[in-house]
């Protein structure tokens, strides 16, 4: 007997990310934990001059025969950009989507700054995708962190980016002050329910210069350790992958301005990859008990041969417990695990 099965990870595309950093543009506040600055690596700007930059670099690549991209503004609140600012941005790159350097446009912002008349006002102008900083459903953990929404407010803007016909991201923050056990599970069921079309998750952190710096040195917030942060999105990756949800970043991207800043919480360079492995395994695991015996070998795609043992073979031994002695796995050329 075999079972086969593929990787459990739904699909996603992967088109090369042509990233426009506007960090704090058209927040209504700022919340406890945020550093966008130090995140993006770029303090506050000047959106003439973020727009100036971004049409006469996308008229070089299209010069130069690159391309294409999906186009991504990261940071700030995009759907309160002052001054009509959305629409400018819009505007300015739509000859570079009737070219085809631009296969898709997406944008973060809060769940309070849309509705379905703006956003189909954007969506006409080019817009094809809305991640939404929801953080949490949980109002207390909302109103812990300065978000200055509840969670009825969070669901009422995801619905919003649906009823608009946009494709809908979801981002996640465990471990937000107000936290309880419970919480984080919580709101992976929540975000599970809205079947977004990807989800991010970022463990909360403590990072210099924010408001949560200041509560964390006072004794009034505990970030999660990084054992519980891998445990909890293990859970989480596993619960979205069976509900077809993509999970397309786990924990902030490496920025030497951010490392040198983060004080505090589950902060790692290989958590996303140490998060997949463990996901992987758990699901392994339950198709290996299928075969109702001690399993013989495994066969696994080669292009998952990173990923299989986790950040520095960090899962080597739990596959020997398993029954997966070295030399019973191997990786070959297919796109499909192999179990007998």
């Amino acid at each position: 007997m075999r079972v086969i099965f593929p990787h459990p990870s739904p699909l996603h595309s992967a088109t090369r990310i042509w990233p426009v950093f506007i960090p704090f543009a058209g927040c209504p506040n700022r919340c406890v934990f945020c550093a966008q600055d130090k995140q993006t690596g770029r303090d506050v700007v000047r959106l003439e001059a973020v727009l100036e930059e971004l049409v006469r670099d996308l008229g070089e690549a299209q010069a130069a025969g690159r391309g294409p991209y999906e186009l991504a503004f990261f940071g700030g609140t995009f759907t309160a950009l002052p001054h009509g600012f959305p629409e400018k941005f819009l505007s300015d790159i739509d000859r570079f989507r009737k070219s085809g350097l631009i296969i898709k446009t997406r944008c973060s912002t809060r769940p309070d700054r849309v509705t379905v008349k703006k956003l189909l006002n954007l969506k006409s102008q080019g817009l094809d995708m809305v991640e939404l900083g929801v953080q949490s459903f949980d109002d207390a953990a909302l109103e812990a962190a300065g978000r200055g929404y509840s969670g009825v407010v969070a669901r009422q803007g995801c619905a919003a980016v649906r009823d608009a016909g946009l494709e809908l991201g979801i981002q996640l923050m465990p471990g937000l002050p107000g936290d309880r056990s419970g919480v984080f599970r919580f709101d992976v069921e929540e975000a599970a329910r809205l079947a977004p079309d990807n989800v991010r998750l970022y463990p909360c952190l403590v990072i210099r210069g924010t408001e949560l710096e200041k509560i964390w040195r006072g004794g009034g917030y505990e970030p999660w350790p990084l054992e519980r942060a891998v445990e909890e999105l293990t859970w989480a990756v596993g619960r979205f992958w069976r509900a077809g949800i993509p999970v397309i970043r786990m924990g902030v991207a490496p920025e030497e301005a951010l490392e040198e800043n983060i004080l505090a919480g589950p902060w790692h360079p290989a958590l996303g990859q140490s998060v997949r492995a463990r996901a992987l395994l758990d699901h392994i695991r339950k198709k290996a008990s299928e075969l109702g015996r001690s399993p013989r070998e495994l066969l696994v795609p080669r292009k998952f041969s990173g990923e299989l043992f986790g950040h520095a073979r960090e899962l080597a031994l739990c596959y020997q417990d398993l029954g997966f002695a070295p030399r019973k796995i191997r990786f070959h050329d297919s796109d499909k695990f192999v179990l007998s």
